[in-house]
């Protein structure tokens, strides 16, 4: 079962937005594909399995808060959580969460 989400508006990090102007350059997520989204302040990274009709399916991989810290869980959303992430939410990954 999927956990319901109420995911944070993108802004200007807009995956949606940002491809609507190039959509040659638009990528159809796949499974084993890390995809980007916000919640409650916090990045959140959801490893796809399925994609349908907008919509990727996966489990989160990875929560990090606006402290920049790793965590197990944020409000109502923990690592492992099936979820379920319409492409008007993914978000482009700041540079900051991008030091792995």
């Amino acid at each position: 079962m999927h956990k319901h989400i109420e995911w944070d508006a993108p802004g200007g990090a807009s995956v949606d937005a940002h491809y609507a102007k190039d959509e040659q350059h638009r990528v159809t997520p796949q499974p084993g594909m890390m995809l980007t989204a916000r919640y409650h302040g916090a990045t959140v990274r959801v490893q796809v399995e399925a994609y349908k009709d907008g919509v990727s399916i996966g489990k989160v991989a990875a929560l990090i808060g606006d402290d920049g810290e790793r965590h197990n869980s944020h409000g109502d959303l923990a690592k492992g959580d099936m979820v379920r992430l319409p492409d008007d939410k993914r978000a482009f990954q700041t540079p900051e969460d991008d030091e792995d």
